[in-house]
């Protein structure tokens, strides 16, 4: 009995031990950023603006009230400075303030932030680690990639060290310093969580998907790894509340420093330019394609007059490989094309009608915002096979819709069933099925019955003044 006793408290005293051992080697694994952070602190600056305007006292649409004693009385004057703007009264002026963080990249005072940050500023303010306040002018900025580059006069200043977003991995720690409400120097640490994240609003930039916390005020501050390397600029969070919920998104240091180079030696920045609206492949769409598993960027519309229609592209192209690189998905080409020197010869690798071909173009320049814009009747049809009615679009829809005659049936109509399903909606123009274009309803019939049945088909809709591929399933009769 004393022996199993002995044997028991031996085993134990051993994998208490052996739990120590190992909680001290995972920690002693853990990085420690104290050094990083009395390195690089300083080359950390807290940004604030101003920005003055005026605004009216009531909003659009309504009028001063009609009080007692008005229009003449002791409070008419008073009245009247806060809301009669038609007659000559000024408007109530402004001053809106915000924050953010930058970082120094050269002794002679450039600075890095988002542009967001000083988008519109009257006064830009810089405040450095020692305390000393600074006016800083605006360099140049891009939009697109949110970046901008501040200047300001002073010599000897701490600066970071760049690195390189490229060689980052997914589960690596980084570490952000910054402004968060406005408290300067506030330091959070994480990991990267994704790499090459595509946002919504944001085609151009392939952000670094972390976890490390960042808050208002955080915005332009840099992402260190944990070479104390600036990695990054942070520049979003994915938010509910407006503030931090586990999701940051950072703009790779290759992409802020591009621009930057850009705008040094020229005061702006260009991109690369194909000309072709986009879209996912889906499943569905990968099995009508005859493909594999689904891949690449699938080409919905080729914009006139672009780099890619002087190429050869049309829609229905998935293209598979750009410039030597290859896509997994449709968020991939953006960046990629935008890395690249207008006036450069690259070839694509494009899937069509089931085989792969090589196309040659040369890029473009990017126009500037806005400078590109989307573009009851005869021959009714009903299929009820689809669950669909199309009709013959009207010279006048046509002109609304920039079709072309001879061109595209109009959806009057979707009941329950399969173009229902592949996600056909009242008001979309379909264009082609596979690889044939539609040109009118009784030719659309035609093409619909010569589907095979259980079988997915690409069609081309347009709708809302772009383009788009949906995979329809032809049911069984």
């Amino acid at each position: 009995m004393r022996n199993r006793s002995t044997v028991r408290f031996l085993t134990w005293v051993t994998t208490f031990a052996f739990l120590l051992t190992a909680g001290g080697a995972v920690a002693a694994e853990l990085p420690v950023f104290t050094e990083l952070v009395a390195d690089n602190g300083p080359a950390v600056v807290n940004i604030s603006t101003t920005q003055k305007g005026k605004k009216p006292a009531l909003p659009p649409g309504m009028e001063m009230p009609d009080l007692p004693g008005m229009p003449e009385g002791p409070w008419s004057d008073l009245f009247r400075h806060f809301f009669d703007e038609e007659r000559g009264y000024p408007e109530r002026e402004f001053e809106a303030r915000s924050l953010g963080s930058g970082f120094i990249i050269d002794s002679g005072g450039h600075i890095i932030t988002n542009n967001h940050v000083v988008e519109g500023a009257d006064e830009i303010i810089v405040r450095l680690n020692d305390r000393r306040e600074l006016v800083a002018e605006v360099v140049g900025s891009d939009p697109r990639s949110d970046i901008a580059l501040l200047k300001v006069d002073a010599k000897d200043l701490p600066v970071v060290e760049l690195g390189s977003a490229d060689e980052l991995k997914v589960g690596e720690w980084v570490m952000a310093i910054g402004s968060p409400f406005g408290f300067d120097h506030s330091v959070s640490v994480g990991v990267v969580s994704a790499m090459g994240r595509s946002l919504p609003s944001e085609s151009y930039v392939p952000f670094i998907q972390t976890d490390v916390a960042i808050n208002p005020g955080n915005s332009g501050g840099p992402l260190f790894n944990v070479d104390g390397k600036v990695v990054g600029v942070n520049s979003q969070i994915y938010s509910r509340t407006g503030g931090f919920m586990g999701l940051s998104f950072a703009i790779p240091i290759e992409v802020a420093m591009n621009v930057v180079e850009q705008i040094k030696e020229h005061g702006q920045v260009t991109r690369g330019w194909l000309g072709v609206l986009i879209q996912d492949v889906t499943r569905d769409l990968a099995e009508s394609f005859d493909m594999e598993r689904p891949v690449g960027a699938l080409v919905a519309k080729v914009l006139e007059d672009s780099p890619a229609e002087k190429a050869g592209f049309q829609p229905g192209d998935v293209v598979l490989e750009f410039d030597g690189e290859r896509l997994e998905r449709s968020s991939d080409l953006p960046p990629l094309v935008g890395s690249i020197r207008v006036g450069d010869r690259i070839t694509a690798k494009v899937l069509r009608d089931g085989r792969e071909r090589e196309l040659n173009v040369t890029i473009g320049e990017l126009p500037a915002e806005g400078a590109l814009k989307p573009t009851a009747s005869e021959g009714r049809v009903q299929t009820d096979k689809l669950g669909l009615s199309v009709v013959e679009p009207t010279p006048e829809q046509r002109e609304r819709l920039s079709l072309a005659e001879g061109k595209g049936v109009l959806v009057e109509s979707v009941q329950a069933g399969a173009a229902r399903d592949a996600g056909i909606r009242r008001g979309d123009v379909i264009v082609r099925i596979g690889g044939d274009e539609v040109t009118d309803p009784g030719q659309f019939r035609q093409l619909v019955k010569e589907v095979p049945a259980g079988k997915s088909v690409p069609v081309l809709v347009q709708r809302n003044g772009g383009a788009l591929f949906l995979a329809l399933r032809v049911p069984e009769e």
